[in-house]
């Protein structure tokens, strides 16, 4: 594919190099909401889950019933990506970002008044997909903007924003239970994805003009996902990011029931434990932002994808030996903090060159692997019940090393300078 540099917009000006230099207070503006955008999943996922067990009692359904409800939004998360994505190629960036964001927070409104959990079900599944929009169009938004280093920083930026959401969603859904019922939760998150909008409306430009977007409807999109799927480096790299996406994926899902049903931590411990983890991504995020174009993101990459893999043997080594919290709780660490590095470098190779038209469709694709191959891994975490550490371990070492694979993969055979 060839390389198309996006116009400058107003308020913003460009370097000798070419590179985007946007005015400080519009690049904090711009940070601030693009990584709001893409805290969209965690805040859905997150900040519901302390409401589980009184939904389940108030729709008078089991357990797994009510766990279906969260199925529904991680799978309309993916969905929602690989619809999203293609439409702001051809449609520009705002126009389906507005779309979702209002279709996101009516579908959050509805779930307040929601009479059954099957209608909850579904409506689960419109809020996740409505809610991709934004997850979607903020990667491709940056692509408009920026390319390979420039866009590696940018990534890196962007976590000291969503990096925040996976510790204080699940604290705001606990401190909002003690006010309200669980319709409550849904009511916030629609005043949430109102105030996105107003935001987005605000204070985020149009970054792809008419001439540059993606002509030829639904046959050019299915063109356009054959030709990412074949090139090897976009596979490789958006592979690496889904399978790091996994373990991680992995750890939330499991160390609930492994920290508290198998090392016995109270859940306030895990919850400190749980925070001290995402802290861990935000500080290697900015780690990783203050080296790109001082060091190769692919180094910076290997770098991230070596400490995850280190972290994940010594995890797996330490829950066989029983070695105990005092061995398990660092490898944790290691594995969950690597992806601060893993995350902003394997993206932004992954898009780096690809013209903006086709920027939307190169994010849905990256986006639908990351849920894809997280939801596939996280339920192997208890596949042998909540008392034995060694299907999450095992999971995590797996798709970690399977991450190292696919990363050497995407290598070019001749040397670039990303």
């Amino acid at each position: 594919m060839t390389r198309a540099e996006p116009r400058p917009a107003a308020g913003a000006g460009r370097t000798g190099t070419g590179r985007r230099r946007d005015l400080p207070a519009g690049r904090l503006r711009t940070i601030v909401i693009l990584g709001a955008l893409t805290a969209v999943a965690p805040l859905s996922i997150d900040m519901y889950l302390p409401a589980l067990p009184q939904l389940a009692d108030d729709l008078s359904t089991g357990t797994s019933t009510a766990q279906l409800t969260l199925t529904s939004c991680v799978v309309g998360l993916a969905l929602g990506q690989a619809v999203a994505g293609p439409l702001s190629d051809a449609w520009g960036r705002r126009r389906p970002l507005m779309i979702g964001l209002a279709a996101y927070a009516v579908a959050s409104l509805l779930c307040v008044a929601a009479p059954s959990v099957q209608t909850l079900i579904a409506l689960r599944l419109v809020q996740g997909m409505a809610g991709a929009a934004g997850i979607v169009i903020a990667r491709a938004i940056v692509r408009d903007r920026y390319d390979g280093v420039a866009a590696a920083r940018f990534f890196s930026t962007l976590m000291l924003v969503n990096g925040l959401a996976p510790i204080l969603a699940p604290v705001l859904g606990g401190q909002l239970l003690r006010v309200t019922p669980w319709p409550g939760v849904f009511a916030v998150l629609a005043g949430i994805g109102v105030a996105l909008l107003l935001a987005a409306l605000a204070g985020l430009e149009e970054t792809l003009p008419p001439e540059r977007r993606a002509t030829g409807g639904v046959r050019a999109t299915l063109g356009t996902f054959r030709s990412l799927l074949a090139d090897r480096a976009f596979v490789g790299y958006a592979a690496a990011l889904g399978l790091s996406f996994a373990a991680m994926f992995t750890y939330i899902s499991g160390s609930p029931f492994v920290l508290q049903d198998v090392y016995g931590l109270s859940p306030q411990a895990f919850s400190a434990v749980f925070g001290v983890n995402a802290l861990g991504i935000v500080a290697a995020g900015q780690v990783s932002g203050r080296l790109a174009g001082r060091v190769p993101l692919r180094r910076l990459l290997g770098v991230g994808l070596a400490i995850e893999t280190a972290g994940a043997v010594a995890l797996v080594a330490a829950v066989l030996a029983g070695a105990g919290l005092a061995a398990v709780l660092p490898a944790l660490f290691l594995v969950v903090a690597a992806q601060g590095l893993v995350m902003p470098n394997a993206t932004a190779l992954a898009l780096s060159g690809r013209p903006p038209g086709v920027a939307g469709s190169a994010s849905a694709l990256i986006g639908v692997g990351q849920f894809a191959l997280g939801g596939a891994a996280a339920p192997l975490a208890g596949i042998a019940g909540p008392d034995t550490a060694v299907p999450m371990t095992v999971t995590i070492g797996a798709v970690a090393l399977a991450a190292v694979a696919a990363a050497v993969i995407a290598r070019p055979r001749i040397a670039s300078p990303n």
